[in-house]
Formats: C-alpha cells, structure tokens, sequence
C-alpha cells in the first residue's frame, strides 16, 4: 500500500489562539490530532515543512513547497495550506513542474481544526479520498469539492471556493 505524504505549512487549521482579542500563531501541524482520531487503515508521513499564514507566503516559500513536493517520494501528496492564497500555490507547483506524475490535494480550514465547529476535519477527510483516487495532477479539497488546481478561486465574501 503506497504511503500518503502530508505537507503541512500553516495557515488557519493550525493556528492557536490565546485569548478572545484573536491572538495567534501558527503552531504545530493539526492534522496529526484530526488523522488520529479518523482510525486510519493507510500508511502515511507528516512533514511539517514551515508555520506560516498563507498572507506571509513569498515566491522563495512557494518555490519551497514545489521543490519539497518534486523531491519527494510518495506520489500521493497532501498539503495543509493556509486558504487566502492556496490557489497561488497550487498554480506554482503545477507551472514549475513539482507535481510530475503526483497526485498533489492542497487543502486548509476556514476555521482553526482545534475549534469545536471546523471545517478541517471535513476538508482533510476530501483530501485523504481525493489524493488516492485522482490523477496525477494538482487539485484543491475544499467545501466538499475536488477542484483543478489552475481554475480555482477563493470566494471570500462567500467563505467558500468556486471555478475561477
């Protein structure tokens, strides 16, 4: 059974709040609580490979996540991405070649995955299904949807993604 490799590099599912005026920082990869808590029957690996809100993302960042995404391994390829600017990444691995013969699923929150009413634990379980049965190719989970990576746009008065 091939291993699904999870990228994680910040964003909304794993910020920390300390208090009610919206604190935060981006800790830990959250997606290690949520997949223990699904009872999973797969192999997979998290790499947490940077704690940044996608709005602090730069080129060298995206250019990062390409390269680590090329390199690596598994042709089975979740990243958990900060929602703002998600369809930029996706577009920069797919024009920079990071995803030749991968199936890559970016996919964030809306919603912080330690709060009680989060969208994270729906969207990583779109994910876990899209990145095995896909082709290979960059996509993005979100809002119960499988989009193409390229054709995709963050509606935000909308709080949801649609077709760009």
């Amino acid at each position: 059974m091939d291993t699904i490799s999870i990228i994680a590099t910040g964003g909304t599912i794993d910020k920390i709040y300390f208090d009610a005026k919206s604190e935060y920082e981006v800790g830990p990869p959250n997606a290690i609580e949520v997949l223990r808590q699904f009872n999973l029957q797969l192999p997979y690996t998290i790499t947490s490979l940077m704690r940044k809100d996608s709005l602090d993302l730069t080129d060298g960042d995206r250019e990062r996540i390409a390269q680590t995404v090329a390199a690596d391994p598994c042709r089975m390829i979740i990243i958990t991405h900060g929602t703002d600017t998600m369809p930029e990444t996706a577009r920069h691995i797919i024009a920079h070649g990071g995803a030749k013969g991968k199936t890559v699923v970016l996919t964030g929150a809306l919603l912080p995955a330690v709060f009680s009413a989060t969208d994270a634990v729906f969207n990583i379980g779109c994910a876990l299904g899209a990145v095995q049965k896909a082709c290979p190719g960059v996509y993005i989970a979100m809002n119960g949807k499988i989009f193409m990576g390229g054709t995709v746009r963050k509606n935000r008065e909308l709080g949801r993604f649609e077709e760009s």
